[in-house]
């Protein structure tokens, strides 16, 4: 389908010559298309963040910034690189080709320009554009719609909560049903984490979250989350061991968010651990005793689980293999993961998985 004149598409010339930009713009008129010329490379990219071309017809032979390595800043850019880009050249040669195309160059067209090619090159390039912001547009309204699930469901989440709390503080169940009810609220815990996990995924890959970062005792931190997780551990019978140092410097990080990476590592290992078995979390500092400003953290947590098998260390913290990863029977995935390594990266950290000889895992964070 070719596009619709009326929409006034976008189509940039860039070359040093204006007697090549002048012909390249008169045998694009007859599509009515709205063409903006540049100079130079340079000038281009001095435009490029206020202006979004649908296609970019672009010299390579030019001076100052030759269109190949125009093209690869282009490419690189997550904001302009959908934008379809034909090098027009008098460079034929295979080499030089392959060099177009490694540098991102979506099309080629060889000097002289023939007009009837030129047109059928830019028409299907325009076509797969449109293509792409099509695609765009229904992503974009899915990921408002689940945004807007996952507001929604915060209402009946927190009634249900509510109520669920009411019933144990009231002290008239049963031994059994009180255990219940305690399951129930740390499930509500979980999934009210797990709903501000997504959110908070979404705003770290759009760049919109910003760490709230404060002077912490991380020890302090450790101790209300396993709190939270100690009637599950009497009820599995875990021994939930915190093996923290005495010295205990200020650490700055995102309290909330930190937290919640500590309550992810704990489910996680809680949720594969066999009953009966420890769960460990570890805290070291190092550099406490130096000039050095903010010594650094290396928290452990540490389980008897199953284990993971070692080709999984890294694919395991990656949201886009959690689909492959539970295809293929494996369990210890989840958006936690990735969420974890997201927070961690966002501090300056890293986290990583290992094995615990004999049996089970250890994630750790170093900060």
């Amino acid at each position: 389908m070719v596009p619709n004149p009326t929409q006034q598409t976008q189509i940039c010339i860039v070359d040093d010559n204006q007697m090549a930009r002048e012909v390249i713009a008169e045998q694009l008129s007859l599509d009515a298309y709205e063409v903006r010329q540049f100079v130079s490379g340079v000038d281009l990219l001095e435009h490029i963040d206020t202006y979004d071309p649908d296609v970019i017809l672009m010299d390579v032979m030019m001076p100052q910034m030759n269109g190949y390595d125009v093209c690869q800043i282009i490419k690189q850019n997550p904001e302009k690189k959908h934008i379809p880009i034909i090098l027009v050249t008098a460079l034929s040669s295979r080499e030089d080709m392959l060099r177009g195309l490694e540098f991102g160059a979506d099309e080629f067209l060889t000097k002289p320009v023939n007009g009837s090619e030129l047109r059928a090159r830019v028409r299907t390039m325009l076509r797969i554009k449109q293509q792409y912001d099509s695609l765009q547009s229904v992503m974009q309204l899915r990921e408002d719609l689940a945004h807007m699930l996952i507001h929604d469901m915060r209402n009946p989440l927190t009634v249900a909560t509510l109520y669920n709390n009411i019933l144990l503080k009231r002290d008239q169940l049963s031994g059994r049903d009180k255990e219940y009810a305690s399951l129930v609220r740390d499930s509500l815990r979980n999934l009210a984490g797990f709903l501000d996990e997504i959110l908070t995924v979404a705003k770290m890959e759009e760049g919109a979250l910003k760490l709230a970062r404060n002077w912490e005792n991380v020890n302090t931190l450790i101790r209300e989350v396993a709190e939270n997780h100690r009637e599950l551990a009497q009820l599995h019978g875990f021994q939930l061991v915190l093996d923290l140092p005495e010295n205990n410097p200020a650490f700055s990080i995102d309290a909330p968010l930190f937290r919640r990476v500590i309550d992810n590592l704990l489910s996680n290992a809680f949720k594969y651990a066999p009953e009966q078995s420890q769960v460990t979390v570890k805290l070291r500092y190092e550099g406490v005793d130096t000039a050095v400003t903010q010594p650094t953290l290396c928290l452990q947590v540490i389980d008897e689980g199953p284990g993971i098998a070692p080709e999984n260390y890294q694919r395991i913290f990656d949201k886009y293999e959690v689909i492959t990863l539970k295809k293929t029977g494996q369990e210890q995935v989840g958006l936690g993961l990735a969420f974890c390594k997201m927070v961690v990266e966002a501090h300056g950290g890293q986290i990583f998985a290992s094995a615990n000889s004999p049996n089970g895992a250890v994630f750790t964070i170093e900060l």
